[in-house]
């Protein structure tokens, strides 16, 4: 055992004591956090906008402080920009995390002195409670890799800016540092595919034990070692033993990748955003991951049914319910106040705080009143792949269909890239349709009624997922393709790639 292994496990030790402590005052905890984060931010030109000072409780602060997106807090990230200090947190962020927006173009997230750590502890928190469940922390003395974005940061009005995975790079421990892959000179490549080829030159002939990434373009660098060395995975990288990941659901990629790898291997799912770090799996045993209620973060919670309402009910952390889909807002020691990230999860445990992230309150599909959301089309899918063993799924999206060129009926269109398709396609179609049905009412009562007709799928050639990501000069990195539209505009690209 090296000394990284063996120091590890008492640090686990005490990491997982502090993390209990904590998940026993749970909601004692988050109130702490709102009220020191409006006290903190009190004489900032937002807390002063908000009347701070006036905020005695929960209730005063739903008042105060809206719920907003990105588009709202934009005038106050501009004033930053101009170079003005104490704008939504004391002194000015010590980065902006950069990442596309839909609507709003290239957003900049602030980062605090105060916030980043929530960023960098929790990633290595991860890992330590790992080590003290299983007793497993050999990994830590072979080669760790990080598939991320480039770690070079331009500047905007002075403050270092880049994609949060590059960020996080420029933090990861000394420790590690000697051990991490791949080197600083590749990771720092912008182009992903020339990126990916350096990658797996400097990393095929060694002792890989942790790969940690977004499980799509993880695939594909499993794809390009399989096809250069005509391998297994584990027979590549005999010391492969834990795999982390985080960005979207698991579920669809699973088989494929596990097949990849060629035996089964540990797991650690993470729930990181530019705007914190969340929620990380805490335990092989249990499902979700533990909601992390004491990094700086005061969290609060709208029923997702509810989210669109003129005024939507806000629900604390004790407030919240077993098995529904709620809405994320986060206040910050970023500064960041009533902001809705755009993410919806659903509690597994409230004993500690468990959750599962189901979707995107803004990718989901009601052209026809429907509400189909991540959630249900990805367990829909699951069902139907359990029914038709051997079937493999790469990618796909969903999108309605209004007018179909074929005339009849509008439906939803499925754009599936299969690794390996169904032997009878029509059964599962109607396996998949049949099951979205039974999850959700709408989506019946709309097929019952002959307002829609069944799902049609559309297979798609390989790499579509891909060509379509670098279409948009969106390939690697934390990119990733909506699992649900409104609209056509994925679709039609994606399928004009059938020509």
């Amino acid at each position: 055992m090296g000394i990284r292994s063996l120091l590890s496990r008492p640090l686990a030790q005490y990491i997982v004591q502090q993390q209990q402590e904590w998940i026993a005052r749970s909601i004692e905890v988050q109130d702490q956090w709102r009220r020191t984060l409006v006290q903190k931010a009190a004489n900032t030109r937002f807390g002063r906008d908000h009347f701070f000072r006036d905020i005695h409780s929960y209730e005063d602060y739903k008042q105060a402080v809206p719920v907003r997106d990105y588009e709202d807090l934009k005038p106050y990230i501009e004033y930053i920009l101009a170079g003005e200090s104490d704008i939504l947190w004391p002194d000015k962020p010590l980065y902006f995390a950069k990442t596309s927006g839909t609507t709003s173009g290239t957003k900049y997230i602030p980062i605090s002195h105060d916030s980043i750590s929530n960023h960098i502890n929790s990633a290595r928190n991860a890992l330590l409670n790992y080590i003290n469940e299983t007793g497993k922390s050999e990994f830590l003395d072979k080669k760790l890799i990080f598939l991320s974005g480039s770690p070079v940061l331009d500047k905007k009005a002075g403050i270092h800016t880049g994609r949060l995975s590059g960020i996080s790079n420029h933090h990861v421990p000394g420790y590690l540092r000697t051990n991490q892959m791949p080197s600083y000179e590749t990771n720092c490549i912008e182009d992903w595919e020339t990126k990916l080829d350096r990658i797996i030159d400097e990393t095929i002939d060694q002792p890989m034990s942790l790969i940690s990434g977004i499980p799509p373009w993880v695939q594909m660098y499993f794809d390009r070692i399989m096809a250069r060395t005509g391998k297994k995975i584990k027979d590549v990288f005999p010391d492969f033993s834990l795999f982390v990941y985080g960005g979207v659901n698991f579920e669809p990629y699973r088989a494929k990748l596990f097949d990849s790898i060629g035996k089964p291997i540990d797991s650690i799912e993470l729930y990181p955003a530019s705007e914190g770090f969340l929620a990380y799996q805490d335990s092989q045993h249990e499902e979700g991951m533990l909601l992390l209620l004491n990094t700086g973060i005061f969290f609060e919670f709208i029923p997702a049914e509810n989210y669109f309402d003129e005024n939507p009910k806000r629900l604390s952390i004790g407030e919240v319910e077993v098995g529904k889909n709620y809405a994320v807002v986060i206040n910050s020691n970023a500064g960041l106040w009533g902001y809705s990230i755009g993410d919806t999860v659903k509690f597994v445990s409230t004993n500690p705080y468990r959750v599962i992230v189901s979707g995107r309150i803004k990718h989901f599909i009601s052209a026809f009143g429907e509400h189909v959301i991540g959630e249900e089309v990805e367990k829909a899918l699951r069902y139907a792949m359990e029914r038709h063993p051997g079937t493999e799924v790469v990618e796909f999206t969903v999108a309605p269909m209004v007018t179909p060129p074929e005339g009849g009926l509008p439906y939803h269109e499925w754009l599936i890239e299969f690794a390996t398709p169904p032997q009878d396609p029509e059964a599962f179609a109607n396996d998949l349709d049949r099951r979205l049905m039974e999850l959700n009412v709408y989506y019946d009562d709309l097929i019952s009624g002959n307002i829609l007709r069944r799902l049609v799928i559309t297979p798609l050639p390989k790499n579509a997922f891909i060509d379509h990501m670098r279409s948009q000069g969106k390939l690697g990195g934390q990119n990733k393709v909506p699992r649900l539209s409104n609209d056509r505009k994925i679709a039609d690209s994606l399928r004009s790639l059938l020509k």
